[in-house]
């Protein structure tokens, strides 16, 4: 054989190598492994909730994440982790998959998302007569006053819906609460899910309202961009299949009982399903 040829042929292999190393089966591994990881927050009811005495996760994320690992039969590992580091432990290869992730065109940039699996809207959760039957562009008034938790999905709607509003940003979602309660603010915008939790834990803080238009937001599964496309397509499938059937609903709803809110707590025409 001749030079060329030679280092044509080589060149040839070492293209297929990389080719072969590029295309990880990654359910392959999941299944080596012997465990589906995923990131668990804390104290995040009805996402997460860990006991302190036997360790043990519970919440909707948990029921969700144990259903997959079920199919994969596999066991599944829970890496205690925050909402800020999710997204990086999904990067890092920490995790395989991380949960409950609204999908911004920013966190694109950094990881793979699923199809939604429940469709969550912004609300007002607020104990003033003067909030209630609202539009956004009502509220976009500066007589009005609403706490957000800062560099949250909500705080990104108040930017964008209330701008002429009087917003006070918080670190965290406790003191965004306090604000509302001790009327600092005349009420707070959050999400669906939060909202319904949080008006049963403090039932000062009034009610639940969606203000029209109503705004929605996909919440997704982030997977690793490095990650196949059969694992993929097979979490967006698990993801697809689940909302539109009303598994991903009924497990939302059962992590919320404990807290007493029921579909009854919902407003009319409301569901995660979207």
């Amino acid at each position: 054989m001749g030079f060329w040829k030679k280092l044509a042929a080589g060149a040839a292999i070492a293209l297929g190598l990389f080719g072969g190393a590029a295309k990880a089966d990654t359910i392959a591994e999941i299944k080596e492994r012997g465990v589906l990881r995923i990131p668990g927050i804390l104290n995040e009811v009805p996402y997460f909730n860990k006991d302190p005495r036997s360790g043990e996760w519970q919440g909707f994320v948990i029921d969700m994440a144990k259903d997959i690992a079920q199919i994969l039969d596999v066991k599944l590992e829970v890496v205690e982790s925050s909402w800020a580091n999710a997204i990086l432990d999904v990067q890092s290869g920490k995790v395989d998959m991380a949960f409950a992730v609204t999908a911004t065109p920013a966190r694109a940039l950094s990881v793979h998302f699923s199809s939604p699996t429940y469709f969550n809207s912004f609300v007002i959760v607020s104990a003033k007569p003067e909030v209630q039957g609202r539009s956004w562009s009502e509220l976009n008034d500066p007589k009005y006053t609403f706490a957000v938790d800062m560099g949250s999905a909500q705080d990104l709607i108040t930017q964008q819906y209330l701008p002429k509003a009087n917003i006070l940003r918080f670190k965290t979602r406790d003191e965004a609460i306090i604000a509302a309660t001790t009327g600092k603010a005349d009420g707070l915008v959050n999400t669906m899910l939060n909202g319904l939790a949080m008006t049963k834990r403090a039932p000062d803080l009034g009610a639940v309202m969606v203000p029209t238009p109503v705004l929605s937001t996909p919440s997704v599964i982030a997977v690793n961009y490095g990650a196949d496309e059969v694992f993929k397509s097979f979490v967006s499938g698990w993801a697809e299949y689940n909302r539109r059937i009303g598994n991903n609903q009924t497990w939302i709803v059962k992590s919320l009982e404990p807290l007493g809110v029921t579909l009854d707590d919902m407003p009319e025409g409301f569901g995660f399903g979207g």
